[in-house]
């Protein structure tokens, strides 16, 4: 008998990018990429009539003009886009009704959050999960960020049908691109970077990293993110309403050129910072990113995306360690983490994490970091394998751009 080794999945993902190639120039017609046909859109589908705050226009024109005239987007890509940005407009627009009706979301305390930052496939999303396990944490699970109206009920929390409705919309992008769940694990009721709340905002780095957007990324940097931060924290009121925990802890590699800011509207914050050898990490950012661009465009050049990770990241990591050292908040509300220690002894580096914070560490948590890490094994999914050459990396060249940086955090006994 005969078999070829060939998914369901790569089928439907071939089928899908032949079809985009023979439509995409009919299909930037058919769906041309226009800010108040998005914006209309967005308005019946959360059946407001106005909109109230009108801040994120100019990052969604800015956005949208760069989609359409650099991201050489695909039929999937211009589907994906358009329903995406109508829901994040939808779900602002749902979000500003319900805090109208129950005003009493607006008095909601956001009290010592943490932060988890750093370089990024540093094991954030590893001591995220970690930290999710004690009943005293509270986590963005990713149904509720990505439909967070009404805000969710502690009673129904478990069993809420968004959770079925994401779980769908996440086997979709399982199907067109297998290759992601290699990298980083999604799942609703996983707990997800928060970014996809600043995203709301539309001044966000998270659609430079699914779409080539170098104009809109470019005027994101020189954007004050101030208001993104309140917004932000208008999300996290949203959701603890009607279901609390003592604390949230919430994560996201790019918080950490955002530092000044998210200390301007969290001062009580507590920073995890991450730390690991960068050499690890480009290869596998700059994997990360060509997976999820090459879903919405063809025509992406992995050495360009190589080029663009390693500077990107170079440039945020100074841009925070500036800001903290010119103390932009006190020194006690920073923990460093290296990621050889967290891989090491997990437990162990939570532990040291709680007692710098003053925080209890209470034998249900432990117990159920000790579960997670049990039914949850490193490459679950299968490895990911990568290298510096494949994306036009040269290993000396980023040895020196990172010397500063790892004669600072990786050379440092006093961390190990």
């Amino acid at each position: 008998m005969t078999t070829f080794a060939v998914s369901p999945q790569a089928v439907l993902r071939k089928v899908v990018r032949r079809t985009a190639r023979l439509v995409e120039g009919p299909a930037a017609r058919l769906l041309p990429l226009d800010a108040s046909d998005l914006l209309k859109g967005a308005l019946r589908k959360a059946r407001v009539r106005e909109v109230e705050d009108s801040a994120f226009l100019e990052g969604l024109g800015r956005l949208v003009r760069s989609l359409e005239e650099e991201a050489r987007l695909n039929l999937f890509g211009r589907i994906a886009v358009r329903e995406d940005i109508m829901r994040l407009l939808a779900n602002r627009f749902r979000v500003e009704q319900d805090r109208r009706r129950d005003p009493a979301i607006a008095e909601e305390e956001i009290r010592r959050p943490i932060f988890i930052t750093g370089l990024p496939r540093s094991g954030s999303t590893l001591l995220h999960g970690l930290l999710a396990q004690d009943p005293a944490n509270r986590v963005p699970q990713t149904w509720e960020m990505l439909d967070p109206s009404p805000c969710p009920r502690r009673e129904t929390y478990e069993r809420d049908k968004r959770i079925r409705k994401t779980e769908r919309e996440l086997r979709w992008l399982d199907r067109l691109v297998p290759e992601f769940r290699k990298i980083h694990a999604v799942g609703a009721r996983l707990p997800e970077e928060c970014v996809i709340l600043l995203a709301h905002s539309f001044v966000s780095s998270q659609f430079c990293s699914m779409y080539v957007v170098p104009s809109y990324q470019r005027w994101v940097e020189e954007q004050d993110l101030v208001p993104a931060y309140r917004l932000h924290r208008r999300f996290l009121q949203h959701l603890q309403r009607h279901c609390r925990g003592e604390r949230w802890v919430l994560k996201a590699p790019a918080h950490l050129a955002t530092l000044r800011e998210l200390f301007q509207v969290y001062p009580d914050a507590s920073i995890i910072m991450t730390h690991r050898e960068p050499l690890e990490v480009l290869g596998s950012e700059a994997s990360l990113h060509t997976v999820l661009r090459r879903a919405f465009s063809d025509a992406i050049d992995p050495k360009a995306v190589g080029r663009e990770v390693s500077e990107l990241t170079a440039k945020e990591m100074r841009i925070g360690l500036a800001a903290r050292d010119d103390g932009c908040a006190p020194s006690d509300q920073f923990f460093d983490l290296l990621y050889p220690d967290l891989v090491r002894d997990p437990i162990g580096a939570v532990r040291a994490i709680y007692a710098q914070f003053d925080l209890a560490f209470t034998p249900a948590a432990e117990a159920g970091m000790r579960r997670y890490l049990t039914t949850n094994p490193k490459d679950e999914h299968g490895s990911h394998d990568y290298s510096l050459a494949q994306f036009g990396l040269d290993l000396e060249e980023e040895r020196h751009r990172y010397e500063d940086y790892r004669a600072r955090f990786l050379s440092d006994s006093s961390l190990r």
